[in-house]
């Protein structure tokens, strides 16, 4: 039966296809399907807007059209099917998807036994300290488990590179978001990282910049979120030069 009512409403021109909607709607109506994000069918969708504040794009909106009912029981049905089980509960937002594979959300063990099975980094001296997928900030959800009472590294995404003891001396022990303040939404940062400051728990942030004056604005994006945030937590910064020195 078709009601008029409020559902989400995808502007394809806006959309690239990132996938960041896709975990944060907790019903799945949202999936990636050629490369744009697409409510699969209105009866799958609440029309609560969960999903808005994840679009770096502002691709979505909330519009009041005749459209389908929403259908809780068929909404179970597409979660069992999404989750391959036909026991499986409903998901929560920041459940994996069958969106884009590269903001569907993964943890890593870290103890270690599990270490000494990783492949070696031989620059670093050890082995990989990443404990989690995705690393982007664009695509990391703000209610990510592996944010959840963290200490948070923040880096510049030329830093890895630049730094051959990234993991040993910086990426261990923390959960990681990574990006770069000249290409991408400033203020898309700005809002992501004031979601995660006020709902994660974050403990600490650690920020790793490059020298060059582009990367100054990564730290102004955090101090501008832990402002908006009201959160206090402690907050320090390295600088690392383009030859792979610690400058301060």
């Amino acid at each position: 039966m078709k009601v008029v009512r409020n559902i989400i409403e995808i502007d394809d021109e806006k959309c690239d296809g990132c996938g960041n909607c896709v975990p944060s709607c907790a019903e799945g109506a949202i999936q990636i399907v050629d490369g744009k994000a697409r409510v699969i069918a209105d009866k799958y969708c609440d029309g609560l807007g969960a999903c808005l504040g994840e679009c770096p794009q502002g691709a979505l909106k909330i519009v009041e059209r005749e459209a389908e009912d929403f259908d809780e029981a068929a909404v179970h049905e597409l979660l069992k099917q999404q989750a391959g089980t036909k026991e499986a509960a409903p998901a929560e937002p920041h459940a994996a998807s069958k969106g884009c594979p590269s903001a569907a959300l993964k943890t890593f063990s870290t103890s270690p036994c599990d270490c000494a099975n990783q492949p070696k980094i031989q620059e670093a001296g050890g082995s990989s300290a990443l404990g989690h997928w995705p690393v982007q900030i664009r695509l990391v959800p703000a209610n990510a488990p592996f944010l959840k009472n963290a200490d948070l590294l923040i880096a510049a995404d030329c830093a890895p590179v630049a730094y051959p003891s990234f993991h040993k001396d910086f990426l261990a022990g923390k959960a990681v978001m990574i990006g770069c303040p000249k290409f991408d939404d400033a203020q898309g940062y700005v809002d992501k990282l004031t979601r995660v400051f006020k709902e994660s728990g974050i403990k600490s942030i650690t920020a790793v910049i490059m020298e060059v004056p582009c990367c100054a604005g990564l730290p102004a994006i955090i101090k501008k979120a832990l402002e908006n945030s009201g959160m206090d937590i402690p907050f320090s910064q390295v600088t690392v030069s383009a030859r792979g020195e610690i400058l301060s």
